[in-house]
């Protein structure tokens, strides 16, 4: 069974940095290209960034560019969301996703799985 399992949400203060892991079984997130959403209340959906399959290149949107950094660990079949300098306006359920023909890019419906998510508060 293909999973994908978030962790590492917690609540942090304003300017505090998290790491969310994002962990696959049942197949091979190194041939995949993983990506980071989150959603937060009443908000849409949104796209954070991305680590390509094969080369590792990452992607980032603007809002988050210099503040997120993705990773990946192929010996732990996990990719990372490294979070720096949180705003409380980054409070969301944080969510990964895989993609085979997917690079470059956080559109979520050309993910082929997702998890369930995980809660990152950020408030003081």
């Amino acid at each position: 069974q293909l999973q994908l399992v978030e962790s590492g949400g917690v609540l942090v203060q304003p300017g505090g940095s998290l790491r969310l892991s994002c962990a696959g079984s049942g197949f091979s997130l190194n041939y995949y290209t993983i990506g980071w959403f989150r959603q937060a209340p009443g908000k849409e959906g949104e796209g954070g960034g991305c680590i390509n399959s094969g080369d590792s290149s990452t992607y980032y949107v603007d809002s988050v560019k210099g503040r997120f950094t993705v990773s990946r660990d192929n010996d732990k079949n996990t990719v990372y969301l490294k979070m720096n300098d949180l705003k409380p306006s980054d409070t969301a359920v944080y969510y990964c996703a895989a993609g085979l023909a997917v690079r470059g890019t956080v559109v979520l419906a050309q993910y082929d799985y997702w998890g369930q998510g995980t809660q990152v508060t950020v408030s003081s």
